[in-house]
């Protein structure tokens, strides 16, 4: 849920981008969690307003993925997955989803991914980190980086026809692809962008809870609900069979050597 909308505290309009000073984020902690209202034990809340706007951006950023991962995470361990191969075509051997599914839980599936398609997947996240940080696409869309008084949580449309079109048209945005926020009464988005915060804080810790409890620590709650094991580094993107890539090898040793 971006945070490019404007919402209320106590009936004051408060767009994102002004959220950056103690009073303000007292104002966003009591909505989130009237009973804790601001916990800071690292005194963020003293800081500077860029370094206000970088600690809350990372929270949405962090907590969108978590939330991703979270639900990523139940629908691999159940085995569901696409119908088709993820390749096999001008010689390649074929693999097809299902062969990846069956190679164990979420970790071990990554780990039987080819080299290939990793660094296909670390190259579109690497772009979509670097396309939302480029100050020149964010004032394409009338913004500003959140360090520099812009909206903590906003991602620059990839869908456009300006001049920073791409040489493919895009179809879809990766934020709000079908314009559905757009039809919301500002008391929705309100109600929304503070449920995003939540539930990312709460995917957070459990999605890092499904982990640990794959590696085989006592989660309570998750010890009995089937998940599988994993005997993989979760901390290490690659794994052996990606050894032609540069420092793998040595990664890898190190890894046995520290025992971590």
């Amino acid at each position: 849920m971006s945070f490019a909308d404007e919402f209320t505290f106590d009936s004051k309009p408060w767009s994102s981008s002004e959220i950056k000073d103690k009073a303000g984020l007292e104002a966003l902690a009591k909505k989130l969690n009237p009973t804790v209202g601001l916990w800071d034990p690292l005194g963020i809340a003293e800081t500077s307003p860029e370094t206000i706007g970088w600690f809350r951006h990372a929270e949405i950023k962090h907590g969108r993925v978590a939330m991703a991962a979270f639900v990523g995470y139940c629908v691999q361990s159940n085995g569901i997955h696409f119908p088709w191969n993820i390749q096999g075509w001008q010689g390649t051997p074929v693999v097809s989803f299902a062969d990846i599914a069956a190679a164990g839980g979420p970790a071990d599936q990554w780990d039987a991914l080819s080299t290939p398609a990793k660094l296909q997947i670390l190259g579109v996240i690497g772009f979509l980190e670097m396309w939302s940080e480029t100050s020149v696409v964010l004032k394409a869309d009338g913004q500003e980086h959140y360090v520099r008084g812009g909206k903590p949580g906003y991602f620059p449309k990839l869908s456009r026809s300006d001049e920073m079109a791409f040489p493919h048209p895009v179809p879809l945005n990766l934020w709000d692809p079908f314009g559905f926020t757009s039809k919301m009464t500002p008391e929705r988005k309100e109600k929304a962008l503070l449920a995003e915060v939540n539930n990312g804080r709460l995917a957070m810790i459990g999605i890092f809870g499904m982990i640990s409890a794959s590696k085989g620590l006592q989660v309570p709650g998750l010890d009995t609900v089937g998940i599988k094991p994993y005997a993989g580094e979760v901390m290490a993107p690659f794994a052996a069979g990606d050894a032609s890539l540069p420092f793998v090898s040595g990664m890898l040793e190190k890894i046995g050597t520290y025992g971590y």
